[in-house]
C-alpha cells in the first residue's frame, strides 16, 4: 500500500468513526423519536437534559470544526459558551437546527479531509500543537461521551428500548 492509500484508508475510517457508530449508536439514532417535551425533563441528580446536550454537541462540533477550516475563528467563551440554559425552551425548530447543523458540520469536516492537501498530522497555524488526526477524534471522542449520557437519559426517562 502507497502513501496516498494509506492517507486514503485513514480518511474514510476517519470519516467512518465520525459518522457511524461502530461500538455505540450514532448520534442520529440516540436522538431519533424524541418527543419535544422530553428533550427538556432533567432527571433528578443529573446536571442536563437531552436538548442541553444535543446543544452542546453542536456548539463543541461546530466550534472544533470552525477552527480547523477557519484560521481566524474566535471560539466561544468556555464553559457559559458551551452551554445553554436549562431555562431556554425547546422548539421543533430549534431542536431542527441543532440537528442539521450538527450533520452539516460532520459533513463539512469529512469533506475536508478529504479534499485538502495539508498534512493530517502537521500542527495547525492557528493552534497551539493542534492538528487534523487529533482534531477528528477529538470530535469523535466528546460525541461519543455524550451520545452515552444522552442514551441514559433515555433510559432513566423509560423512552429507550
Amino acid at each position: 500500500m502507497n502513501e496516498e492509500q494509506k492517507k486514503s484508508l485513514l480518511i474514510k475510517e476517519l470519516g467512518d468513526l465520525l459518522s457511524k457508530g461502530n461500538a455505540h449508536v450514532t448520534f442520529e439514532e440516540a436522538v431519533k423519536d424524541i418527543s419535544l417535551d422530553k428533550l427538556m425533563l432533567t432527571p433528578e441528580n443529573l446536571p442536563y437534559n437531552i436538548f442541553q446536550l444535543a446543544e452542546h454537541i453542536r456548539i463543541a462540533q461546530w466550534d472544533i470544526v470552525e477552527f480547523c477550516l477557519n484560521p481566524n475563528h474566535v471560539s466561544p467563551q468556555w464553559p457559559e459558551g458551551y452551554w445553554i440554559s436549562s431555562d431556554d425552551m425547546v422548539s421543533k425548530q430549534a431542536w431542527d437546527h441543532i440537528l442539521h447543523q450538527i450533520k452539516r458540520d460532520r459533513d463539512r469536516f469529512i469533506q475536508f479531509l478529504k479534499t485538502t492537501d495539508t498534512d493530517l498530522f502537521e500542527p495547525l497555524p492557528q493552534g497551539s500543537g493542534q492538528n487534523l488526526f487529533k482534531e477528528a477524534l477529538l470530535i469523535a471522542d466528546h460525541t461519543a461521551y455524550h451520545i452515552g449520557e444522552i442514551i441514559l437519559i433515555r433510559r432513566l426517562l423509560k423512552i429507550w428500548n
